[in-house]
C-alpha cells in the first residue's frame, strides 16, 4: 500500500466536502463545475487504481450503486412520533396550558419555546456511527421504516461523515427530505415532455424519488434535507432543542435559519402569524409551524402520549379556497375497496395549482353539506394538498340541481357496495376488485400473513398489470417462463420467488383466515375465529351466530358473512384448495391466559418478538402494541422504550424474561 497517495486521497475527499458544504449549504461556492468535476474524476480514478483505500463516507459513494429488488425493514432505536395538530391560536394556547398543567407550574410563568418551520416533505431517520453515515431510513409507521441509504447518500446535504470532533458512539438524526418548488417545475415538465404523469404536489415528488428501487433516478431529482432534531444518541450531552441545531449545523447538516425562540405563547402565536403571511416567499413549501418546549429536560419530563409528545405541537395553517360549480358527482373505489364519491368541478386555480376535482369523503359528508350536482361551491386545498368542498353557496340554487345517491353495485367489478353499521364508509365486497387487487396482494404476501419473500409492491403491480394474477391465490400458479419475460427478472430471482411461494402452503388457520383480507379481521380476531371454525364452517357462519363469539361483535360479523357469500371468494378458495396448500388447524397450548392483554417492549434474548406473540397468543391471550388501563402484562427486554415508563405510570405488572417463562410455563 502507498502511503502517498492514500494520503493524497485523503486530502481530495476533504477538499470536495468543504467545496460540497460551500455550495449545497452556504449556496457561495469558490469553484466552477468544471474544476469541481475535475476534482471528483482526480479522486475516482485514485480510489479505482488504490481500491484498498476505499471507504463509506467518500463523496464517490455518493451514487452508482446497482438497482434494488426490495427495501428492508429497519427498527428505529427511537420511536418517530407523529405530531398533534392544532388550527387556531386558541388551539395553541390551550396546548401551553396543559404543558404548564402537566409540569405544575403557574399560569403565569412563561415556558421557553423553539419555533421551526413544519416542511412538507418526506420524514427521515439518520444513522451515524463514530460520525460516519451508515443507514437511513423513513418514517414507516413510527416503529419501522424502510431502509433508504443507498438513495439517501444521493442527496449531497446528508453528510457522509460529520465535519466536527465531538462524535458520539451512535446517533440518530432526524429531518425532512424535501424538494424546492423550482426542482419541482422542472421535474414536472419533463415528465410531461416524455408523457410520464406528473407528481402532485413537491412532497409527492421527494417522497417517491427517495424510495425509488433505482439510486440513479433518486440522484437526478436535486433533492435536499433539513436536519431538525436528534432521536437517539448515547448519551445526554445537549440540554435545549436550539443546541441540538447549533451542533447539526457545526456537524454539516443542512438546518433551518428560520427558527425562533420564543418566550412565552404568546410570542409563539406572533411568530406562527407571521409566517403564515410570508411562507409563500419561501423556495419550497411549508404547511405549518413546529413549537417545541426548548428545555429537553422539560420535554423528558412531559413525555408522550399514545404516538405524540406532549412537548411539540404542529399549528398547521389553513388550505387557501376558491369558489366553482359541481358538473357531476361519480365514485372511486379505493385500495381497500372504500367507495369515495369524487367532485368532477369546472377548473379553478388555487395557489397555483388547477383543480378539476375535490373529494367528498363519504355519503353522510354529502348529506350533512347537502352537496348536489350543479351546486355553486367553496374548495380548499386540504392540508396544501387534497381539495376538498367546504361548503355549499345555497343562495346560488336554481332548482335545477340533483342530490346524489350511491350506487348498489362497485362501479368497477360489479359486487355489491356495502356499508357496515355504524360507519359511514361504503365498501366494494369483491375480493377480485380490480381496484383494490393490488392491495389485497400484498396483503396477502406479507409477513404476518402468508409470509412470501420478495412478492412486493414493485412486483405485485407488474404481475397484475400484465395479467399474470388476478387475485391473491393466482400467487401459486405464476409459472417461471412468465416471470422471466418481465424486466429486470433473472433466473436466480425467479427461482426465490417460487420457492417462497411454495414454502408459503403450510399455514396456520389463523394466518389463511388474516390472508384473505377480511374487513375488520385483524390477527387478533383472526386468532379467535380459528379457535372456533374450520375453513368449511366459517364460509357457512350466519352474522348471528358469529356475533355470540366475545370479541366478535355485529360489524365484524357482517363483514365476515357478506366475504364468503361473493362468488369472487368461492373461486379464490377453489383456486386455494387445488393449488394444495395445507391449511393447519393449531390449538391453543392452553387456556391460562384467555382474555389476558400482552404488551411487548425492548429485545428478548431466548425469543424473537414473533416467537413471544406466537406464544402468547396459543395460550389464548393478545397481543397489542400500546399500554394502556386494559392492559394485563408488559414483557420488558433489554433497552424497553416509553412503554415500559407507561406500564410503570399506570402500575401495570411487568414482567422480565425469566418471570414471562415462568408465567407460561406454570
Amino acid at each position: 500500500m502507498s502511503i502517498v497517495e492514500k494520503k493524497e486521497i485523503e486530502k481530495l475527499r476533504d477538499e470536495i466536502r468543504y467545496h460540497d458544504r460551500k455550495y449545497y449549504l452556504e449556496d457561495n461556492p469558490e469553484i466552477t463545475d468544471l474544476e469541481y468535476d475535475k476534482l471528483m474524476r482526480k479522486l475516482q480514478d485514485l480510489e479505482q487504481k488504490f481500491p484498498e483505500f476505499i471507504t463509506l463516507d467518500s463523496p464517490t459513494q455518493r451514487v452508482g450503486a446497482k438497482p434494488l429488488e426490495k427495501f428492508d425493514e429497519v427498527r428505529h432505536k427511537t420511536p418517530m412520533l407523529s405530531l398533534a395538530n392544532s388550527f387556531s391560536d386558541e388551539e395553541l394556547i390551550a396546548f401551553d396550558t396543559r404543558v404548564k398543567k402537566n409540569l405544575g407550574l403557574g399560569s403565569n410563568v412563561d415556558i421557553e419555546y423553539m419555533a421551526e418551520l413544519k416542511f412538507d416533505g418526506l420524514a427521515i431517520s439518520l444513522m451515524y456511527e463514530n460520525g460516519i453515515f451508515k443507514k437511513g431510513s423513513t418514517r414507516g409507521d413510527g416503529f419501522t421504516g424502510e431502509d433508504v441509504t443507498i438513495n439517501l447518500k444521493t442527496i449531497r446535504t446528508i453528510p457522509l461523515k460529520l465535519s466536527g470532533k465531538t462524535y458520539f458512539k451512535t446517533m440518530e438524526v432526524r429531518g425532512e427530505v424535501i424538494m424546492f418548488k423550482k426542482d419541482f417545475d422542472a421535474l414536472n415538465k419533463e415528465r410531461e415532455s416524455s408523457e410520464e404523469q406528473v407528481f402532485a404536489n413537491p412532497r409527492n415528488a421527494a417522497a417517491g424519488s427517495v424510495r425509488q428501487l433505482d439510486s440513479s433516478i433518486t440522484a437526478k431529482r436535486n433533492l435536499r434535507m433539513f436536519a431538525y432534531g436528534i432521536g437517539f444518541i448515547d448519551n445526554n450531552f445537549f440540554s435545549r432543542q436550539d443546541e441540538i441545531l447549533d451542533y447539526l449545523k457545526q456537524e454539516g447538516f443542512n438546518t433551518n435559519s428560520n427558527v425562533s425562540i420564543c418566550k412565552g405563547i404568546n410570542n409563539a402565536v406572533a411568530f406562527c402569524r407571521k409566517w403564515d403571511e410570508k411562507r409563500h416567499q419561501l423556495p419550497y413549501e411549508i404547511d405549518g409551524i413546529v413549537l417545541k418546549v426548548n428545555d429537553l429536560k422539560l420535554q423528558r419530563e412531559l413525555g408522550e402520549v399514545t404516538r405524540s409528545p406532549r412537548w411539540a405541537m404542529a399549528y398547521k395553517y389553513p388550505a387557501e379556497q376558491a369558489t366553482t360549480k359541481i358538473l357531476e358527482i361519480n365514485v372511486q373505489v379505493g385500495r381497500t375497496g372504500a367507495i369515495t364519491p369524487v367532485a368532477v368541478m369546472d377548473p379553478v386555480e388555487i395557489k397555483g395549482a388547477v383543480i378539476k376535482h375535490a373529494t367528498l369523503h363519504n355519503e353522510d359528508e354529502i348529506i350533512k353539506k347537502d352537496i348536489r350536482v350543479g351546486d355553486t361551491v367553496i374548495v380548499q386545498r386540504a392540508g396544501e394538498v387534497i381539495p376538498e368542498v367546504v361548503r355549499v353557496l345555497k343562495e346560488k340554487r336554481t332548482g335545477n340541481e340533483k342530490k346524489f345517491r350511491m350506487p348498489e353495485k362497485c362501479p368497477v367489478c360489479g359486487s355489491d357496495i356495502f356499508r357496515p353499521e355504524d360507519e359511514s364508509v361504503s365498501r366494494c365486497t369483491g375480493i377480485a376488485c380490480p381496484a383494490q387487487i393490488k392491495e389485497r396482494i400484498r396483503h396477502f404476501a406479507s409477513r404476518n400473513a402468508m409470509n412470501i419473500d420478495g412478492v412486493g409492491e414493485q412486483f405485485v403491480n407488474i404481475w397484475v398489470e400484465k395479467g399474470l394474477i388476478k387475485d391473491p391465490a393466482d400467487l401459486y400458479f405464476l409459472k417461471k417462463e412468465e416471470l422471466l419475460g418481465l424486466e429486470r427478472m433473472g433466473d436466480k430471482l425467479a427461482s426465490n420467488i417460487l420457492e417462497a411461494i411454495e414454502n408459503s402452503k403450510n399455514i396456520t388457520f389463523a394466518r389463511f383466515i388474516y390472508a384473505m383480507g377480511i374487513r375488520h379481521v385483524g390477527e387478533h380476531i383472526a386468532e379467535v375465529l380459528s379457535r372456533h371454525y374450520t375453513l368449511e364452517k366459517l364460509r357457512s357462519a350466519k352474522k348471528e351466530e358469529l356475533s355470540q363469539i366475545h370479541e366478535i361483535g355485529p360489524a365484524i360479523a357482517d363483514s365476515i358473512e357478506i366475504f364468503f357469500r361473493q362468488k369472487e371468494t368461492e373461486i379464490f378458495l377453489e383456486k386455494i384448495k387445488k393449488a394444495g396448500l395445507k391449511i393447519i388447524q393449531e390449538k391453543p397450548v392452553s387456556g391460562k391466559l384467555n382474555g389476558k392483554q400482552f404488551v411487548l417492549t425492548g429485545t428478548l434474548s431466548s425469543f424473537s418478538r414473533d416467537e413471544a406473540s406466537d406464544l402468547i397468543k396459543k395460550m389464548g391471550a393478545r397481543i397489542t402494541s400500546s399500554v394502556s388501563k386494559n392492559t394485563d402484562y408488559v414483557i420488558a427486554g433489554v433497552d424497553p422504550g416509553s412503554k415500559y415508563d407507561k406500564a410503570k405510570e399506570l402500575k401495570i405488572t411487568i414482567l422480565n424474561e425469566d418471570e414471562f417463562k415462568e408465567l407460561i410455563s406454570n
